[in-house]
C-alpha cells in the first residue's frame, strides 16, 4: 500500500497505483454498504467536518453518509449563520475548527485554490469537495470506479466528455485520473465552451479536441455529459439553448448510435432536455444513479485511507 497522504486537493499528484488502491478499497466499502448494518468502526473517535461554502446535495450528503458509515463524528458547517457572516477569514475559521478537534475537513468553496490555503494552516487531513473551476477529485474517483465496474479497466477506454468543458472542475480532475490510468479522452463542445485547444493539450498531450459529437459516438465506450451552466448564455458564449441541444445534446437518436456496451454518465445536477434527454438519463445505458451510489463507497475509501 502506498504511503498515507495528508491532503486530497486534486488528482494531479496521485499516482496510478494510488488511484487503483482507492478503487480497490471502494470495492470493500461497497460490501460494507450492502450489509444489513452499514457501519464499521474504522474512524471511531475521529471528527470529520464538512465545510461547505457552496450549495450541494450529492457531494455533501455522500460525504456525511460515508463518514457516518465509518463511525466518525460528523459536523456540518455552513457559512450561513457562522462567524464568516461577521467577517471571519477562511484561515481563522479553519484554525477555530482545528482548536475544536477536527481531524479531517471536507471543503467546498466557490474560489479556485481555496483548499491550498486551508492546507497550509490545518494540521489534519483536507479533502477538496470542489473549488471553483479548479478541481473535484472525489467526483473523478467515483466516475473512474463506475467506469471500471462496467468495463473491467480504464486503460484503452474511449471516453467522450461533452458540454461546458471550459468551466468544469469535473473535467480537470477526470482528465488527471483518466489519462493516468491510460484512457483515451476526447473533449467535445462548442469552441466557446472549450477554449484554445492548446490550453488542454499543454497539460494533457494525449487528449483530443472535437467540435462535432456525432462522429465520436460509434466508437465511444463512455459518454459523459456535463451540466450546461445557463449563466453562460448571459455572457454570449452560446447563441441559444435549442441550438446547443441540437448539436451536443444526448438525445434518444444519439443514444441509438452508441455501441451496446457503452455507458452514459453525468456528474449532476442535470438539465434534462438540454444536455441530456429524460429518455436517455433513465435508459439502461445510463449509470447516473449508480454514480451517486458509488460516491458513498469511494468517499468512504478516501476517508479511510487518509485517516490512517
Amino acid at each position: 500500500m502506498t504511503e498515507r497522504r495528508r491532503h486530497a486537493i486534486d488528482l494531479d499528484d496521485f499516482t496510478a497505483t494510488e488511484i487503483e488502491e482507492i478503487l480497490e478499497t471502494a470495492e470493500s466499502m461497497r460490501e460494507v454498504l450492502s450489509r444489513e448494518i452499514k457501519q464499521v468502526p474504522a474512524l471511531r473517535g475521529k471528527t470529520v467536518v464538512n465545510m461547505f461554502f457552496e450549495e450541494s446535495t450529492r457531494t455533501r450528503i455522500s460525504f456525511e453518509l460515508a463518514a457516518r458509515a465509518l463511525s466518525a463524528n460528523v459536523v456540518a458547517f455552513t457559512a450561513r449563520g457562522s462567524s464568516v457572516e461577521k467577517g471571519e477569514s477562511l484561515v481563522d475559521t479553519v484554525r477555530t475548527l482545528q482548536a475544536l478537534g477536527a481531524d479531517i475537513i471536507v471543503m467546498r468553496h466557490s474560489r479556485s485554490g481555496a483548499p491550498y490555503l486551508v492546507a497550509r494552516h490545518f494540521r489534519g487531513a483536507l479533502i477538496n469537495a470542489g473549488d471553483g473551476r479548479h478541481a473535484h477529485p472525489t467526483q473523478a474517483l467515483l466516475d473512474l470506479y463506475t467506469m471500471r465496474s462496467h468495463h473491467g479497466q480504464i486503460r484503452d477506454l474511449n471516453v467522450v466528455i461533452v458540454g461546458d468543458i471550459l468551466h468544469s472542475r469535473v473535467v480537470r480532475s477526470n482528465l488527471w485520473g483518466l489519462t493516468r490510468l491510460g484512457a483515451r479522452v476526447t473533449l467535445c463542445g462548442p469552441p466557446t465552451l472549450i477554449g484554445p485547444s492548446a490550453f488542454w493539450t499543454a497539460t494533457w498531450p494525449t487528449v483530443r479536441i472535437a467540435y462535432d459529437l456525432d462522429p465520436l459516438l460509434a466508437e465511444a465506450d463512455v459518454v459523459m455529459a456535463l451540466r450546461l451552466q445557463k449563466e453562460r448564455m448571459q455572457h454570449g458564449l452560446l447563441p441559444a439553448l435549442r441550438e446547443y441541444t441540437r448539436i451536443y445534446g444526448l438525445t434518444p437518436e444519439r443514444l441509438a448510435r452508441l455501441p451496446a456496451h457503452a455507458i452514459v454518465m453525468h456528474p449532476g445536477p442535470m438539465n434534462e432536455g438540454i444536455e441530456i434527454f429524460p429518455e436517455v438519463a433513465t435508459s439502461a445505458t445510463a449509470v447516473i444513479e449508480e454514480q451517486v451510489t458509488n460516491g458513498v463507497a469511494v468517499r468512504m475509501a478516501l476517508l479511510y485511507r487518509m485517516a490512517g
